[in-house]
């Protein structure tokens, strides 16, 4: 049997899209580990610590866009980080496109991620950039 600790870096994050697609916000906290930290470098304001705050982020998130979709769109494992690039696409409630892309570079321990620098941002004009 696999111990948590021997998972890598590159299994994390596909468990993680794993669960952002499938909605499963249980599945996807546990990716983090209960002090996870969070910066986003564009939006300092928007930093936090702790893996409840993701939780209520991105259950938010599921519910403001309900058909979202996270795609890996490259990644990279050295040591204990892993960098990647991300697509987050979907429609608002109100119909409206949602479209982010960006690079995080997460932190991992035990298994779990345990850290982000996030430079994931909204795309300006969706429509535009879903065509």
């Amino acid at each position: 049997m696999e111990t948590v600790s021997s998972v890598s870096g590159t299994e994390i994050l596909q468990r993680m899209e794993k669960a952002m697609n499938e909605h499963d916000l249980d599945e996807f906290v546990d990716c983090f580990t209960e002090d996870f930290v969070s910066e986003l470098p564009l939006h300092p304001e928007r930093n936090f610590v702790g893996r409840e705050t993701v939780r209520r982020n991105w259950g938010g998130l599921f519910a403001h866009v309900p058909d979202l979709v996270g795609t890996v769109l490259q990644s990279v494992e050295d040591g204990d980080q892993i960098w990647s690039e991300w697509e987050i696409r979907g429609d608002t409630q109100a119909g409206v496109p949602y479209l982010a892309r960006g690079a995080a570079i997460h932190g991992v321990r035990d298994g779990k991620l345990a850290s982000v620098r996030f430079y994931l941002d909204t795309v300006e004009d969706a429509t535009e950039a879903a065509g």
